[in-house]
């Protein structure tokens, strides 16, 4: 425990490194580029350094409450194109052709699809039921989004829990947890070696499960509220197509609150001595022991390569 709120008052300023786990590999990311380690079938290492795709270069784009959404858009872009290039790899096509700008739109839009029918839409489903059952009021009471928000957590803790027991998963989450010990041991100034970065904790209080995790959390505060009122200006009489409509309202609901799940991100790095914000940074640090495995040495060889393409000074291809 100690050990773990050693943890929280490095929520830090502005470090630019970060990345994230692929299949047989890792991506770290570096300012304006980004490097792709993934371990080939035959087992030599593979990199592949490109720039950061980008949608926040106008600065009208970057201020507070603006820029989480297209930063998330754009973390999602460059995370599916990695994980693309990795299982390209994987099977031994790395001469194979870069997903393409259509085949890129259809899988965002199916992640996205997947991620929302999930969270959002079976989570009001199941709502409906409690309120069936006299459980819950309807969509104007509290109770009806409280337990909207309760399913929508185990939901999410238990698709976690589930993929976890699946290998290719399982080694997704030991790559993972080398792509943390590898960032722990280049902010503290270790050797850039598997010795030098194994003793680090596979916890990062800047890992983007946090982020998952604030976006749950607020998105049940804001449709507690939010819905209720907005059912006030307008509210379809036809049961059926009111529902639809709040499940659309919610949808398009998730921008505010993946930009108000951002800022609150960025404000608990800022004041990282706060009491509060350590008490809601640490949510993120416990989730992450479902999130990452202890690696091998040869998995933070592979993070270590990820890196080290990622802050080369040479000009990204």
């Amino acid at each position: 425990m100690k050990r773990f709120l050693r943890l929280l008052p490095l929520l830090v300023a502005s470090p630019t490194v970060g990345g994230q786990a692929v299949m047989e590999g890792v991506m770290m990311r570096d300012r304006d580029r980004l490097a792709i380690a993934v371990r080939k079938p035959g087992g030599d290492i593979l990199i592949d350094v490109r720039p950061w795709f980008s949608l926040t270069a106008a600065k009208w784009l970057q201020k507070p409450l603006l820029r989480g959404f297209p930063v998330l858009l754009e973390t999602l872009v460059n995370g599916v194109k990695a994980l693309n290039f990795s299982a390209q790899v994987a099977v031994e096509e790395e001469d194979g052709a870069e997903i393409g700008p259509l085949a890129m739109g259809l899988t965002l839009a199916a992640s996205l699809g997947f991620a929302l029918l999930l969270f959002v839409v079976t989570p009001h489903l199941f709502s409906l039921g409690m309120r069936g059952m006299g459980l819950s009021g309807g969509v104007e009471d509290l109770s009806f989004h409280v337990w909207d928000g309760l399913f929508k957590m185990v939901m999410f803790l238990g698709y976690v829990v589930a993929i976890s027991f699946l290998p290719d998963i399982r080694r997704v989450f030991e790559y993972h947890g080398a792509e943390h010990k590898v960032i722990w041991a280049y902010e503290q100034g270790a050797p850039m070696t598997p010795a030098g970065a194994r003793g680090f904790s596979r916890l990062h209080p800047r890992c983007g499960t946090a982020f998952l995790l604030f976006v749950l959390a607020i998105s049940i505060v804001l449709y507690a509220f939010l819905v209720p009122w907005l059912l006030t200006f307008y509210a379809p009489e036809t049961a059926w197509i009111k529902q639809a409509y709040i499940v659309v309202m919610k949808l398009f609901l998730m921008i505010p609150v993946s930009a108000l799940a951002y800022e609150v991100i960025k404000l608990a790095g800022k004041y990282h001595t706060s009491p509060v914000c350590r008490l809601i940074s640490a949510p993120g640090l416990f989730m992450q022991m479902l999130t990452t495995k202890e690696p091998d040495d040869a998995q933070i060889e592979v993070a270590l390569a990820a890196l080290d393409g990622a802050v080369a000074r040479q000009p990204a291809a």
